[in-house]
């Protein structure tokens, strides 16, 4: 589903503080796949997250997302692809304050057209899923970190992307609401065959995943 080709990626280029980022980077993540990108801070494992999903652009190679070259899509067209085709999930759960949980779990499905009938049956399927059912008419300030964590989960996975890429989602949770998070991201790729790649040092995270990719200094080893 998602492949990379010789990535290459730098900060500050052409200055004498220039990182080289990202190191000729080749990867390919199938549909269904549970995977870790895994390695000591400062690897390149966010960046690497960024990039698959058109956050961030690189310098050289090709990312293929299916088979569209997303690498040479301008913004505008990236901004369609994420929406569309991804989801996120970051250590900031990134919630819109004066939003009901329900409002926020259907937000991106609101952006791409679906109407309020189809947004209700989704929210409250995927709700029930991660247990916030109870939750819906709640502001996210009345919620703990772990519920609030949750409504990030229902809210990427609402519109069923292709790939959930979540980026140190379990950083701000205990290791009981970590490990319930795990669980349920691991539910949703089972039950809905969304793709699932994490960014994390985080213990649990790895032994939960199917598959680690590990890199040190931007290379993948």
């Amino acid at each position: 589903m998602i492949r990379l080709q010789n990535v290459n990626k730098y900060f500050y280029k052409d200055e004498p503080r220039e990182v080289h980022a990202l190191v000729d980077i080749n990867l390919i993540i199938e549909d269904g796949e549970f995977t870790l990108f895994s390695g000591p801070s400062g690897c390149g494992k966010t960046t690497l997250l960024n990039a698959i999903g058109a956050l961030d652009t690189i310098d050289s190679g090709k990312i293929f997302l299916d088979e569209l070259e997303i690498s040479l899509l301008n913004e505008k067209e990236r901004t369609r692809i994420r929406l569309n085709k991804m989801g996120f999930v970051f250590q900031a759960y990134n919630l819109v304050p004066v939003l009901s949980v329900e409002e926020n779990i259907g937000f991106i499905m609101k952006l791409q057209g679906f109407s309020d009938a189809q947004i209700k049956e989704r929210v409250q399927e995927v709700a029930s899923l991660l247990k916030i059912d109870n939750k819906l008419q709640s502001l996210p300030n009345t919620l703990s970190g772990g519920q609030q964590q949750r409504v990030a989960v229902a809210r990427a996975v609402a519109s069923k992307p292709k790939i959930i890429l979540a980026d140190e989602p379990t950083a701000n949770l205990d290791s009981k609401n970590s490990q319930t998070l795990i669980e349920m991201m691991l539910e949703l790729n089972e039950k809905e065959g969304i793709s699932v790649v994490f960014a994390s040092h985080d213990e649990l995270i790895k032994e939960s995943v199917r598959r680690i990719v590990r890199l040190e200094d931007g290379m993948l080893v």
